[in-house]
């Protein structure tokens, strides 16, 4: 089979297209013939960052086909349509190859409605902003229709690819949605996501605005840069609202004032997804593929999430997308479906 692989930390000139013999799933395995493989920005961070395995193929989200499965797994099934997440989380065997052995309970059958491109986007993305959606000390820990009905919600950074599905997601669980972007192109797509308002920054005024739309204040708050918005956050959020922090755009160290802060009871919660534990993990399995049922996670630019492929030997030229913020989410045609 093909493989992209890389034996040392570096730019994305490290990865490497091999042949390697396809392997067999252990007890508690299942293989995947990877037909879609996403690439997320903690990819590239990893490959420039360190080798914890003499090989590794990068990569963490991708969907295809079950191939085989291991002893003792009777879930998923051979020929079962799938997504998977945190493929090459502590293990060296991403989703950047044409089959991926990997642990069952990271493979969720896929409904039959919904295109690998769909489910290729998931993982990261949606699993970070199911998340962010359900840390609130009074709101629901998990989501499903009507499970925010009554709550603001506020996505700092409404066209990335977390911000998409924190959009999608909240809509779809009956919260107002309020996103903020930096152009009007990025407006667009965030109202295609199903943003019900949107808030165009850098402006001085933006408090103000946001405070219009929520004069009682934002429940939730999704940040994608807490250095930037900290204060902003604290203004406009509402009494007990939470505050769950993903990443660090813009700065890595970030202030909060103090008594606006405690006064409101403000919950700063942070948010990695590869260190929430498996009862996060499997609560986010189970409501993203339920939302995927009921037909709320589509992408495309018409859906405000833009489609950008690369073919498999040309992985290195996806991560350097990724690294250098291109908009939407970036995918590797592995394999034909066909095939």
């Amino acid at each position: 089979m093909k493989a992209i692989v890389y034996s040392a930390a570096g730019d994305s000139s490290v990865l490497t297209l091999v042949d390697r013999d396809v392997a067999a799933p252990g007890p508690g395995e299942v293989r995947v013939r990877v037909l879609a493989s996403g690439v997320n920005p903690t990819d590239w961070k990893a490959r420039a960052g360190g080798v914890p395995f003499p090989e590794v193929v990068p990569n963490q989200d991708g969907a295809g086909v079950v191939d085989a499965v291991g002893d003792g797994v009777t879930q998923p099934r051979v020929g079962d349509r799938v997504w998977v997440y945190l493929a090459a989380h502590g293990r060296p065997t991403g989703t950047a190859q044409e089959f991926a052995v990997l642990p069952a309970d990271r493979v969720v059958p896929l409904p039959e409605s919904i295109g690998f491109d769909v489910a290729a986007s998931l993982g990261v993305p949606a699993m970070t902003a199911h998340r962010a959606l359900t840390v609130h000390e009074f709101g629901p820990s998990r989501l499903a229709p009507d499970a925010l009905n009554g709550r603001m919600v506020l996505v700092q950074g409404g066209a990335g690819a977390v911000g998409h599905a924190a959009i999608q997601l909240a809509v779809w669980a009956g919260a107002t949605v309020i996103a903020t972007v930096s152009s009007d192109a990025k407006a667009e797509l965030a109202r295609a996501a199903g943003a019900h308002h949107i808030v165009r920054y850098p402006d001085d005024a933006e408090a103000d605005r946001i405070r219009e739309i929520a004069p009682d204040g934002v429940d939730h708050i999704v940040e994608v840069s807490p250095a930037q918005n900290a204060a902003l956050d604290v203004e406009v959020i509402a009494n007990h609202g939470s505050v769950a922090y993903y990443a660090n755009n813009n700065g890595d160290e970030f202030t909060v004032p103090v008594i606006p802060s405690f006064a409101k009871n403000v919950r700063w919660q942070g948010v990695l997804v590869y260190t929430v534990g498996s009862q996060a993990h499997q609560a986010a399995a189970e409501d993203i593929t339920a939302a995927l049922r009921d037909g709320a996670l589509p992408v495309g630019e018409s859906a405000g999430l833009p489609l950008t492929w690369f073919p498999l030997e040309d992985t290195a030229a996806a991560h350097d997308a990724v690294e250098n913020g291109t908009t939407g989410k970036v995918l590797i045609r592995v394999a034909d479906e066909t095939a």
